[in-house]
């Protein structure tokens, strides 16, 4: 069979329009990139529940896309928003504390301290690690700036309500659409895509795959496993639980350590301070409870054959977040996932050539 010079996938001038018209369109999506990005992901993870709402409704595709989107408003998008006002909260009071020195640091490492054993404070002068005010002043700095940087954050989104406001009205517009006529739309796109057919499938079933299963064990994981360890600082009586919970679930993405690097801390200063009960608790909860979330969690949300390397998930998510700020928290392990399931396809592709 001959090609057909002809046609426009072989015209070069066309191409090369093709391409242009692209990046220009992809230029002017960029400062609502954000949500379309939401849309899109949010859509993907929640097709399967249009679809038997659609089915339960006879085929009734914008009803079924219209509860799905206020099922999707009041699940996610509304309890997400609370958190985030409970947050920026406490973050201020933290913040206002620490400057009006309330929370006073020196004091809280020295009690430490004195409660340690010998033998950790032989180590820990052997290694130089007892001078307290330089712990103090590295940690206080980091301190500063990360309030520093919720404070910006929040001042942003008060200054920028009307541009939130329309990127918030904009996810909900495309996801509803997205949720209706994405068969079609899948369709058209590979249609579209130079790639032969059994590619194609593969290709965007892994990515409807990868997408879930990306979102489920870092999203998912993360959430329940601070949400978890907030509850009990509440129950304990740690101020700022919100904030601690949410430092948690950013922390559960680093492998063997996580949401430790908060709760062990916290800990040793209840047992340091007297608190021998809630240190013993907060101790016994933090390693049975919320350290076995994510070896009993994760396996069932994603599975053996999705599941990343713990090192990609963490580097992608860093990497991501330098990028493209809190999106990348998401976008970047999307984007590691899809790079290996690309390789995937390509390495099961050349094993069945041969």
């Amino acid at each position: 069979m001959k090609t057909d010079t002809t046609s426009p996938a072989h015209d070069k001038p066309f191409l090369v329009l093709l391409v242009a018209v692209s990046l220009a369109f992809a230029w002017i999506l960029w400062p609502f990139y954000g949500a379309v990005f939401w849309a899109t992901i949010l859509a993907i993870l929640f097709a399967p529940l249009y679809v038997r709402l659609a089915n339960a409704m006879r085929q009734r595709c914008t009803l079924a896309a219209l509860s799905t989107v206020l099922i999707i408003f009041f699940i996610v998008i509304l309890p997400a928003a609370l958190i985030a006002g409970m947050l920026l909260q406490e973050g201020f009071q933290v913040y206002e504390k620490y400057r009006s020195g309330e929370w006073n640091l020196g004091q809280y490492f020295g009690r430490m301290y004195d409660a340690l054993p010998a033998w950790v404070t032989t180590v820990l002068d052997r290694f130089q690690l007892t001078t307290l005010s330089e712990v103090q002043e590295r940690l206080s700095a980091g301190l500063s700036k990360g309030v520093q940087f919720v404070a910006g954050q929040a001042l942003t989104v008060g200054q920028n309500t009307l541009d939130f406001l329309v990127s918030f009205f904009i996810m909900l517009y495309l996801m509803f659409f997205l949720l209706r006529d994405g068969r079609m739309l899948g369709q058209r796109i590979r249609a579209a895509v130079p790639l032969r057919d059994d590619l194609q499938r593969s290709f965007f079933r892994k990515f409807a795959d990868v997408v879930r299963a990306t979102i489920k064990g870092t999203i998912v994981v993360a959430i329940v496993q601070g949400a978890l360890g907030g509850l009990m600082f509440w129950f304990l009586g740690i101020q700022a639980p919100v904030l601690w919970a949410v430092v948690m679930a950013f922390l559960s993405l680093l492998p063997a350590v996580g949401t430790a690097l908060v709760w062990v801390p916290v800990a040793l200063y209840l047992l340091a301070s007297g608190a021998v009960w809630q240190g013993v608790l907060l101790i016994a909860y933090g390693v049975l409870v919320i350290g076995l979330v994510d070896n009993v969690l994760r396996p069932v949300l994603v599975g053996k054959d999705t599941k990343m390397p713990d090192y990609i998930v963490l580097i992608s998510t860093l990497g991501g977040m330098a990028i493209f700020g809190l999106n990348g928290f998401v976008i970047g392990p999307l984007i590691a996932a899809m790079f290996m399931a690309a390789w995937d396809i390509m390495a099961a592709s050349k094993t069945q050539m041969r």
